[in-house]
């Protein structure tokens, strides 16, 4: 998964300019229909949006998700997928693709740095409503609308086998400083350095990590490293899919470490601002949970479900969809 600067996904930079170019010409909205746009329910008298994802699992759910709805809503829809923030919020911001669903804290962090350079001041916190603040005046003045954030969130979290947390009773990050069992943490080997990660760990809960075992953030070495208790604590997301397959549970970040990533539409303003648009994924935005999130994961990541069964599905269980 790539969610994004400053997460645990973190993005590196790539000079691909010119394949974005190649891939997104004639990918605007109006030139959709030739392109192999899904029909809209009204035969897209709405005219044609072009919704990006990110290449991973969660971000391909979500542009499915967009897409039908806006499709059921009127609009001719096709999904985009470009790998990784460097290249899609370029486009987003040119009309080259019209809606991306995205994370509002690492989003405001990516156009913070963006626009004030590496070494800025963070703009992003634990709290919602000031994050999606900062986005928003971030995002504006580069022609993006900024919808509401609803209750999904994916977050990083770490997690302990559910033996572990039983033997030392440990519900909250708060319990396992308070317990001062040594732990050693599997996450990325940039963990030493992310206030999120190892240092914010000591210093907000007062967790004694003795050593970041390099695995990777989430990913299947690194939660088998914690099921065989090679490693006590990894580092994961609040969305991941898979913990129950290795025997573990996350541990609540109850002093709120992390930002806040809470799941949002970002849009074109000039081409998919409209109340339109906004009404139609206002609806997913408003019944959307983390625990959805994570079983619509697990469906595709799991299951090996399509994305789009997935997101098809969903909507209708949430009589979303007209038919």
């Amino acid at each position: 998964m790539n969610k994004g600067l400053g997460g645990v996904r973190a993005v590196g930079a790539v000079s691909v300019a010119a394949i974005l170019a190649a891939s997104l010409s004639a990918c605007g909205g109006k030139s959709l229909e030739d392109k192999g746009g899904s029909a809209s329910a009204s035969g897209g008298s709405k005219g044609s949006l072009v919704i990006g994802s990110a290449g991973f699992t969660e971000s391909e759910v979500l542009a499915q998700l967009y897409a039908k709805l806006l499709s059921n809503a009127g609009y001719s829809t096709s999904v985009k997928t470009v790998q990784n923030r460097e290249l899609y919020e370029p486009a987003l911001e040119k009309g080259q693709i019209d809606v991306v669903p995205e994370y509002a804290a690492t989003l405001a962090e990516f156009l913070n740095q963006k626009v004030n350079g590496a070494s800025a001041r963070p703009v992003a916190s634990p709290d919602v409503t000031s994050t999606v603040a900062a986005l928003t005046k971030l995002a504006t003045p580069r022609g993006l609308k900024v919808l509401p954030a609803g209750q999904a969130v994916d977050q990083n979290a770490f997690a302990v086998s559910q033996s572990f947390a039983t033997q030392h009773h440990l519900k909250t990050l708060s319990d396992l400083g308070k317990s001062g069992v040594k732990v050693k943490l599997a996450a990325g080997d940039e963990c030493p350095d992310r206030p999120y990660c190892e240092p914010g760990l000591k210093k907000t809960y007062g967790i004694d990590v003795t050593g970041i075992d390099p695995k990777g953030v989430g990913t299947p070495q690194s939660k088998q490293a914690v099921k065989d208790g090679t490693d006590q604590l990894v580092l994961t997301t609040t969305t991941d899919a898979t913990l129950d397959q290795f025997g573990l549970v996350l541990l609540t970040d109850d002093k709120h470490l992390q930002n806040a990533d809470y799941v949002l539409p970002v849009v074109n303003a000039a081409h998919a601002g409209s109340a339109g648009v906004a009404d139609a994924l206002d609806k997913l935005t408003k019944v959307l949970t983390t625990a959805d999130l994570t079983q619509l994961d697990k469906q595709v990541d799991a299951d090996r479900e399509k994305p789009s069964d997935v997101a098809d599905a969903y909507l209708k269980s949430k009589g979303l969809l007209s038919s």
